[in-house]
């Protein structure tokens, strides 16, 4: 026996039983508008009601009779318009045709045996990194896919477009020019240079870059410190909207133990572009102060535990602990004196500077300068290996003046800045302005997203 508390709704229910017997669509929808306006009325006046936990819990059932065998409600409408599915994923190098497919949503056997004989297809298949996108109908079936990837000169990219014709598949292959747009990012030094930008989502290549940029003000393997921060902004290359590279840093600031570091980048038309402060002086100095790309010193200068001999001796040079093959610059203009084996040193390039100066890369796998060629800053002269006395892959560098060796760091950092030329120095100052003002934006989301 029912509580007379529920027989009003016991009435409503057998009255609901029997419109609904006689017009069942009619009455299911008008039952999710009730649902609904009931939905937004319990929560305007729930502040009202009692508290609800300590309500009695009771359980009604009661069946539902559509009375009519078969009766169904219609979700979607029907439409003549043919669905299309977009799905967009990278490749991987272990992928196979099938496998990229499957992971598009494509479940068509005739497009993928179509797609092996189609030319250019090996351009995306095994190859990691590269914008697939795929159309397909409501079969899943393969209408269109289309891949981009950059090329190595940094200013082009490749267009693969697979379509579905009365045909068949057909394909082609496109170039297209990549277009630059302005990133701005920033961060806080925790515990390293790669951390600090890892977290704020900004490209390895621009860590390294900015590394090189005030390497001649801040040693990044001892000088950073916790709560240092930096601010940039670099280049994004894109195709067809879709970010593809990065470019080169524009401008950026590193404030490091509380003192600010600035640079932009400046190229003028005949001129050999490079970072300046913002007064105008040249981050670029006679000498670099790594052969390498922002590597960790496994051994700096100075008295060290020979790990061949066991006996402590003086280490007149720097050991830079790289993989096989990473390769080696020369850090200034020179000529090469010296590139063949020699003793402890296995390969060795030996490069003469000015004033009497000379630097020293041992250990090397492979050598890719002959004697006398004149090399300029920077240019890649050999690769890391373990050859001569050498316990493992390093590239042991020194540094010496007028005979005497010298700790390649300090001689980096003393060396003379090169300067802006006079006649240059309007033009600097209008690209200065704009990439202060960009850095300022940068600056003040950072200081925005911490609050």
């Amino acid at each position: 026996m029912k509580s007379s508390s529920y027989s009003p709704w016991a009435a409503q229910a057998a009255s609901l039983k029997l419109s609904i017997a006689r017009h069942p669509r009619r009455i299911m929808a008008g039952i999710g508008a009730l649902l609904l306006g009931t939905g937004v009325t319990a929560f305007g006046i729930a502040p009202l009601a009692p508290d609800a936990s300590q309500l009695p819990v009771r359980q009604v059932v009661e069946a539902l009779d559509t009375g009519t065998e078969g009766a169904r409600i219609e979700i979607l409408p029907a439409s003549s318009t043919p669905w299309v599915l977009y799905r967009t994923d990278s490749t991987r190098s272990d992928d196979t045709l099938q496998s990229l497919l499957t992971r598009l949503g494509i479940n068509d056997p005739a497009a993928i045996t179509q797609l092996r004989n189609t030319p250019h297809i090996r351009q995306i298949v095994g190859r990691s990194g590269r914008l697939v996108h795929a159309e397909a109908n409501e079969r899943q079936e393969l209408q269109r896919l289309t891949a981009r990837w950059a090329n190595a000169d940094g200013k082009t990219f490749q267009r693969l477009v697979v379509e579905s014709t009365p045909q068949g598949l057909q394909s082609r292959l496109e170039t297209g020019t990549l277009t630059a747009s302005a990133r701005l990012g920033s961060g806080v030094i925790r515990s390293s240079l790669f951390a600090a930008t890892d977290a704020a989502g900004i490209p390895d290549s621009v860590a390294i870059q900015l590394a090189e940029m005030f390497s001649s003000d801040i040693d990044f393997r001892r000088d950073l410190r916790q709560g240092d921060r930096f601010t940039v902004v670099y280049e994004s290359l894109e195709a067809d909207g879709e970010p593809m590279t990065v470019g080169r840093v524009l401008s950026a600031e590193f404030i490091n133990g509380g003192r600010a570091f600035d640079a932009v980048w400046f190229e003028a038309p005949g001129h050999k572009g490079g970072y300046y402060n913002f007064a105008g002086e040249s981050a670029r100095r006679f000498y670099l102060s790594s052969p390498l790309e922002f590597s960790r010193v496994s051994s700096g200068y100075g008295m060290r535990f020979h790990p061949v001999t066991g006996q402590h001796k003086a280490h007149l040079g720097v050991d830079y602990a790289a993989p096989t093959g990473t390769p080696v610059r020369t850090v200034g203009d020179g000529t090469v004196e010296f590139a063949g084996v020699q003793g402890g040193y296995g390969n060795v390039i030996y490069v003469r500077h000015r004033n009497n100066q000379v630097t020293v890369y041992a250990h090397l796998s492979r050598i890719f300068v002959r004697k006398g060629q004149r090399v300029d800053q920077g240019e890649r002269i050999g690769a890391v290996g373990s050859t001569g006395v050498s316990t493992g892959p390093h590239l042991h560098f020194e540094f010496r003046d007028n005979g005497q060796h010298r700790d390649p760091l300090v001689i980096a950092r003393q060396s003379e800045a090169i300067r802006l030329p006079a006649e240059l120095r309007p033009a600097f100052e209008a690209v200065a302005q704009q990439q202060r003002i960009t850095l300022e934006a940068a600056a003040n989301l950072q200081q925005a997203s911490a609050q």
